[in-house]
């Protein structure tokens, strides 16, 4: 599934006229990787930034230390920041962002399988949500976040219009 959404993904960015970056923390640059597996992504794909630790998100993305402590690393805010973060520090209209626990463990609070979302994008609200996807195991978490963050990249591209030819 990963393969046909990052090509609708990059075949959207491309129509558009626009680069797209990445910001992941659980997934590991997954997202990236689908997006570079495809032949020719290089023309809409600027780059991405795998922040996995707190420390990372704050000097790659600027994640604020305040946001940290008063959400967490795994919340919307974070996400948002994120997000906001690899727009501002790449040469991309549009940036997705995703943290989350894949597993195993998670507590209460925060349990496992619990991954945040944002995208980022020129003339519009940064857009955050959570998916609950369960202890399925991490590979499944893992998997499943690419796909979602994938899609959410597709449906962001689709709100704009292909730039003329």
């Amino acid at each position: 599934m990963s393969a046909r959404l990052a090509e609708q993904v990059l075949d959207a960015a491309r129509a558009r006229g626009v680069m797209i970056t990445t910001a992941e923390s659980c997934t590991g640059g997954m997202v990236a990787v689908a997006l570079t597996d495809v032949a020719g992504s290089s023309a809409v794909m600027d780059r991405g930034f795998v922040t996995y630790s707190n420390a990372a998100k704050q000097d790659m993305l600027g994640v604020q230390a305040e946001t940290l402590a008063t959400h967490g690393a795994v919340s919307e805010a974070v996400a948002g920041e994120m997000a906001e973060g690899a727009r501002a520090r790449s040469a991309a209209a549009f940036a997705v962002a995703i943290t989350g626990i894949a597993g195993p463990g998670g507590s209460d609070h925060k349990p496992e399988g619990r991954v945040c979302f944002a995208i980022a994008g020129p003339g519009r609200p940064v857009e955050a949500e959570t998916v609950e996807f369960g202890a399925c195991g991490r590979a499944t978490v893992r998997a499943a976040a690419r796909d979602h963050a994938l899609a959410l990249l597709a449906r962001a591209l689709a709100h704009i219009a292909p730039s003329p030819r």
